[in-house]
């Protein structure tokens, strides 16, 4: 792959299962959805440590959460609305109450999964799993992204919630020198006068936004938030002293998600007007992807109106 290649991030985590499972020893589970999630790659690849649990996932995860406690890291995939959503109180007290090494690995998330509608669309996974003790969150930007989160996941031990989504993201990094770090945000570029924070698929749109703004002469910086839990907050304190205004972006709702934690931590730290880019107390709507995605609001024009009204609130 290479810079501007769109390529989904779901297809990037069944590649990056494959090729670990080359080099590292770990278990993969699939709901009856490994064609969507993309881990018919692993199955493959290594059958005899690929297991279909069928539509089942809180069965799914209390089988991981077995394997896990025998000693074996384990990723367990779904779509976001049922790995995170249908099987949450199994996550809860089954993997991330006793701290165990699974990684929830949840494809099709937020609107872009399109026209399966509003009952598949999931708004709320990052709000639920971001208040799981111990839950580490984790939203890649791209294809290079999602890889180099998925071989940090499974050499880290504990609990991990990891987001793809379906729909084709440009490739925003070199895949020879990107390296993740949890917690750790990314300045993708500089600006003076107001932040952009952006996780998942916003990020390729708040770096037009920025090329927007700056035809009408505003600074923009833009800040790649791959990881919403644990939250960068020195970038976040560092951003709000130096531009005084902050916009977040997200395919995902206002409440409860990378919004709401960046509102939170400068609240106590540096408090400056912050403005959200995302799906509005709303559920999802059946539909092509690019008008959904207008519909919503999830646009670099949106990020564009909402910096314009963060830069006017400064005090």
């Amino acid at each position: 792959m290479k810079l501007g290649d769109k390529i989904a991030t779901r297809e990037a985590y069944g590649k990056a299962l494959a090729a670990l499972g080359e080099t590292h020893d770990f278990v993969v589970l699939d709901a009856d959805l490994a064609e969507a999630t993309k881990t018919v790659y692993f199955k493959k690849a290594f059958p005899d440590r690929f297991f279909d649990c069928g539509i089942a996932e809180g069965n799914m995860i209390g089988v991981a959460a077995g394997l896990a406690a025998a000693g074996k890291p384990v990723f367990a995939s779904s779509f976001a609305m049922f790995a995170a959503g249908r099987a949450f109180e199994q996550i809860r007290n089954s993997v991330a109450y006793p701290h165990l090494n699974v990684k929830i690995a949840a494809t099709h998330a937020g609107i872009t999964v399109g026209e399966d509608g509003a009952t598949h669309q999931c708004n709320e996974d990052i709000a639920l799993m971001r208040t799981l003790p111990g839950m580490l969150v984790i939203n890649p930007s791209d294809a290079v992204e999602a890889q180099a989160a998925v071989k940090f996941a499974l050499e880290h031990n504990g609990p991990c919630y990891l987001r793809f989504g379906r729909f084709a993201t440009p490739v925003l990094h070199d895949p020879d020198t990107y390296s993740f770090e949890l917690g750790k945000g990314e300045v993708l570029r500089d600006g003076t006068d107001v932040t952009i924070v952006a996780t998942g698929l916003m990020v390729s749109m708040a770096l037009e936004a920025a090329e927007m703004l700056s035809a009408e002469g505003i600074s923009a910086r833009v800040i790649n938030m791959a990881t919403i839990k644990p939250l960068d907050g020195e970038i976040l304190e560092k951003a709000a002293v130096e531009t005084g205004a902050v916009v977040t972006a997200e395919e995902h709702s206002v409440i409860g998600g990378l919004g709401s934690a960046v509102a939170e931590t400068l609240s106590m730290i540096h408090p400056v007007p912050v403005y959200r880019v995302g799906v509005m107390d709303s559920f999802g709507r059946s539909g092509k992807v690019p008008p959904l995605l207008k519909l919503y609001g999830l646009t670099p024009e949106n990020i564009v109106a909402k910096a314009k009204l963060a830069i006017a609130a400064k005090r």
